[in-house]
């Protein structure tokens, strides 16, 4: 079961409490965790994620994303996190409720990434039994969607293990890696079902 703690300022947001994991809005003071762990990692990334820009893991870049970040959980647009292991404190990945729609919607995105070091040890199956109530209870969000590519079967396993539905196919979905490539298309509503 997840444990929340809510701090007062807008700018850093929540912090989610799970097994072994801790969720927290990225800080200025991730900076170096942050950039050795995606620089480490990004063999292993580079294939499931957005083209990188050139100056992607800069301090100056950096702090661009951070102030995206702190005004879109301010303007209730995303809800980004970095994943600790809560026992040694460790950066492990990240992950993040982009696309938030309000109103007859109330769903939003989900999109996650793991360190090398950390993949396939559990943390992100651990992340979202944490999230998940997180974005229903707390966000009340009725609905969360996700994509992946169709030859990533870590997503695919960690999206059905959670709940989430395969709902569809999108062709030339989300541009990966310089190229517009199909995803499979996944939801989980809030009654714990994948609309089934």
């Amino acid at each position: 079961m997840a444990l929340f703690r809510s701090v007062n300022s807008i700018e850093t947001g929540p912090a989610i409490y799970g097994d072994g994991v801790m969720l927290r809005a990225p800080l200025l003071s991730d900076y170096a965790e942050w950039a050795s762990l995606r620089q480490a990692s990004r063999e292993f990334l580079v294939p499931w994620e957005p083209s990188w820009p050139r100056d992607d893991l800069t301090k100056a870049a950096f702090r661009r994303r951070l102030k995206r970040y702190q005004r879109d959980l301010r303007d209730d647009l995303a809800y980004p996190f970095f994943i600790f292991d809560s026992r040694t404190e460790t950066l492990t990945g990240g992950v993040t409720l982009s696309n938030v729609r309000r109103g007859v919607a109330q769903a939003a995105s989900l999109g996650y990434w793991v360190g090398v070091p950390h993949a396939r040890r559990g943390y992100m199956t651990e992340t979202l039994k944490c999230l998940i109530p997180f974005a229903f209870d707390s966000l009340r969000l009725h609905r969360i969607e996700a994509a992946c590519l169709p030859k990533n079967d870590a997503s695919i396993r960690l999206l059905e293990k959670s709940g989430f539905a395969r709902e569809g196919y999108a062709r030339g979905y989300l541009c990966i890696n310089g190229v517009w490539q199909d995803h499979l298309l996944y939801g989980l509503v809030k009654d714990g079902t994948g609309g089934h």
